[in-house]
């Protein structure tokens, strides 16, 4: 039986050759954020957007939150895969970086499908709540400030509907949850998040190795 295999460069530019299907917008989007020296590594990698946009048309989902909008390509690519009449919310407190994600939801012709909303994503989530009540999306993206990485996640079960899916960004950070020096606010508040969720009975858990980790939550069905 094989074990987890090393992923160098070599490799995952021939896992991009056969199984990336990016295009020119997306493709754009992630190189006017690489130009930005200290944020670049805060942009979804196209295949994890690429699996994002495969879970909503999985899951059938309709309704989408996600915490962290960034540049918002994660959200693009959700975007496209919505049906008919869905809609996703997207919250971040970033004017300057979310207006270039406009641009480009424009150019990808999805903006009817994107609300963004700018303020403290806490507080958005709480907002939505009394609007609509819990329960309501079928799918929540969490990328966001890590250190509030569960409250967001607190927040969104609430908000999610039975046998809905969360998807968290960034649960192996760079590594630094395994490594015992690393005690920085950050690393710790992912690390105990995912200890949490190991006994969690609320929900069924799957963590993926790619990228910098990204954890599939789904919530139990009412029985």
């Amino acid at each position: 039986m094989a074990g987890q295999v090393e992923l160098d460069e070599r490799l995952l530019d021939y896992v991009r050759s056969v199984s990336l299907r990016d295009d020119e917008i997306v493709r754009e989007l992630v190189a006017e954020t690489a130009f930005m020296p200290s944020l670049n590594a805060m942009v979804t990698l196209p295949e994890e957007g690429q699996l994002l946009a495969m879970l909503v048309g999985l899951t059938g989902a309709a309704r989408v939150l996600e915490v962290g909008t960034f540049t918002g390509c994660s959200t693009l690519w959700m975007a496209r895969s919505l049906p008919p009449g869905g809609r996703i919310v997207t919250c971040d407190i970033s004017e300057r970086w979310t207006g270039i994600a406009r641009k480009y939801w424009d150019r990808a012709g999805v903006s009817d499908r994107i609300e963004l909303r700018l303020g403290d994503g806490s507080q958005t989530m709480a907002d939505l709540l009394a609007e609509n009540g819990p329960e309501t999306f079928d799918l929540v993206f969490i990328d966001a400030d890590k250190t509030g990485y569960p409250r967001y996640y607190e927040d969104a079960l609430t908000h999610l509907r039975p046998g809905g899916l969360i998807v968290l960004d960034n649960t192996l950070y760079f590594g630094r949850v395994a490594d015992p020096e690393a005690n920085d606010a950050d690393t710790v508040a992912i690390r105990e998040l995912n200890a949490s969720l190991l006994v969690d009975s609320r929900i069924e858990l799957s963590m993926l190795v790619m990228a910098d980790g990204i954890t599939l939550v789904r919530k139990n069905k009412v029985r």
